[in-house]
């Protein structure tokens, strides 16, 4: 069931800041999401491919899609047609298979850079050098079918607000430097960091898109 009290106040709390809600769907029915778009929230964050494709087909055609997983390269193809926006691309090669899907389909296809910024080594990403260099390959500027719209990062799982604090300042920091970089700094204008435990900290830090599941949708089984 989805908590509409909950996601009125989120809204409020996010006007200030002129930041976007992703409301993360994943292992929930397609039936809450319908909900939640009665309520007027249309960003909604999934984590695996085939629940994806299962749920497009299941609710209103003008849900927008954010994945927000692990991409595998050999999944690109499944959600290519429609995704609203790749939030975790990691690596070149997923770039490339993104850039191939997307002429495939016939779209250019927006992603964020996934940074690591955590302490933990199970997350994934780019390091801040890999990120900054990758906007200088000459291969890239040949990538016509997808469109880096800024960065995505998620903090280390700590209770020391300091250190998620520090994370947070640091890929702010980088996104204002990709962003002078990118061939289209217009474009360039989505930081993605904050979730339901650390969201607050991360506003306060810069993001302008927070991703955002049991505060809104109850905890997961």
């Amino acid at each position: 069931m989805f908590n509409a009290k909950a996601y009125h106040g989120l809204i409020n709390e996010l006007a200030p800041y002129k930041a976007t809600l992703v409301a993360v769907s994943k292992k929930k029915p397609a039936e809450d999401i319908t909900e939640a778009m009665v309520e007027g929230q249309m960003d909604f964050g999934e984590n695996y491919v085939q629940e994806l494709v299962e749920k497009k087909e299941q609710v209103s055609r003008m849900a927008r899609w954010h994945f927000i997983g692990h991409l595998q390269s050999n999944k690109v193809k499944m959600i290519a047609p429609f995704t609203h926006l790749i939030q975790g691309v990691d690596s070149v090669k997923l770039l490339s298979e993104i850039n191939k899907e997307g002429k495939k389909s016939d779209r250019v296809i927006d992603c964020l850079l996934q940074i690591h910024i955590a302490d933990e080594e199970t997350k994934f990403g780019f390091s801040e050098a890999e990120a900054e260099s990758l906007l200088l390959f000459p291969e890239f500027s040949e990538m016509t079918h997808i469109r880096i719209r800024g960065l995505m990062g998620m903090a280390s799982l700590t209770e020391d607000n300091v250190q998620v604090r520090r994370e947070f300042e640091g890929l702010h920091k980088l996104f204002l430097n990709c962003k002078m970089m990118s061939m289209d700094p217009e474009a360039f204008d989505t930081l993605s960091m904050g979730m339901s435990g650390d969201y607050r900290l991360a506003l306060d830090c810069g993001s302008n898109m927070i991703r955002i599941g049991s505060m809104l949708f109850g905890e997961r089984s």
